[in-house]
């Protein structure tokens, strides 16, 4: 959940590679990390050219990549990730036990809603607290089920905010 001043941490990016140094020009590929940082920070962001990547450059707690494009300074913001990535971020988050990695995930379910990716099938209340299950739209028959962490509505706009900055790649 969000911290005790309130905010989910996910750093931005610095528009270097990790790896390198180098700066990473505008228009060129790179990789995108999504990785664990420490309990009370939630997940860094780090950034590297794709020649670091191919030459087996890895972060430490590596949770999930991406490939994107480096945007021209003054483009209109666009989002930097594939629903398949949002997609499976939910299934990689789907052991989380800590309350971060939980919130985080809600707040990808609920993008994944709002982007009509998934639909909602059902609320159950558990001993362990509300559960929403859902389903991809189709006929993938692929199901999820989402712990509920009963977020304040600003936590849920301040997660929504942070995961937007994350997956849109601003440098």
């Amino acid at each position: 959940m969000a911290g005790a001043d309130g905010t989910y941490q996910v750093a931005r990016s610095t528009g270097r590679c990790e790896a390198t140094g180098e700066v990473l020009e505008a228009g060129s590929a790179c990789v995108a990390a999504l990785c664990d940082g420490p309990a009370e920070e939630g997940f860094r962001r780090l950034d590297y050219s794709v020649e670091a990547w191919d030459r087996g450059a890895r972060p430490e707690g590596l949770f999930s990549f991406w490939r994107t494009t480096v945007p021209e300074p003054k483009a209109a913001k666009r989002l930097f990730v594939d629903d398949e990535v949002l997609l499976d971020l939910l299934d990689r988050l789907a052991d989380a036990e800590d309350p971060k990695k939980v919130a985080f995930r809600f707040v990808i379910t609920l993008v994944l809603l709002r982007k009509r990716l998934v639909k909602f099938e059902r609320r159950e209340a558990s001993p362990d607290g509300v559960r929403w299950h859902l389903s991809r739209r189709g006929d993938s028959g692929q199901t999820w089920v989402v712990c509920d962490p009963e977020l304040g509505d600003e936590d849920i706009v301040d997660l929504h905010e942070q995961l937007g900055e994350v997956l849109q790649g601003e440098l």
